[in-house]
């Protein structure tokens, strides 16, 4: 675990509403091909997957996650993307192997470390952190807000 602390973002993203698992990829490669072709995607695309609720608490066709890219500041959003900002912040960051399993096992394991340790969750969205360095080693890191 690592501390990280981002900076405010402007991003692009693809929202998907319903049960988190392989569609969310599916909503990861239409936001990438999407990008791709605005040569946004490229190697300093940073991209964040963000699961905005608690499949415990949230009803799994209410559930969302976002498919995002940074975008520059003067970069013009089409209608087939919807634009926010990020508003970054301190982050215990979970560098794993992007697999769909170690995925899984992290969302398992990481809250754990999180309350057993001197850390506190901030009342933020957990992300999913792909920087292209990240990709090209077949990583990820999970991201959880901490105040």
């Amino acid at each position: 675990m690592n501390i990280e602390i981002f900076p405010k973002y402007r991003l692009a993203y693809i929202r998907k509403l319903g049960k988190y698992g392989s569609e969310n990829k599916d909503t990861m490669e239409k936001l990438k091909s999407w990008a791709k072709a605005r040569q946004l995607f490229n190697e300093n695309a940073i991209i964040f997957g963000i699961a905005h609720d608690n499949e415990a608490t949230t009803p799994p066709e209410s559930c969302r996650y976002d498919a995002c890219i940074v975008i520059p500041d003067d970069f013009t959003v089409d209608n087939t993307v919807e634009e926010r900002e990020f508003e970054g912040g301190k982050y215990a960051a979970f560098r794993i192997i992007h697999t769909e399993e170690e995925v899984q096992k992290a969302y398992k394991e990481i809250f754990d470390l999180i309350t057993s340790g001197e850390l506190k969750m901030a009342n933020k969205p957990v992300i999913e952190n792909y920087s292209m360095a990240l990709i090209e080693n077949n990583l990820c890191e999970i991201c959880v807000p901490i105040s």
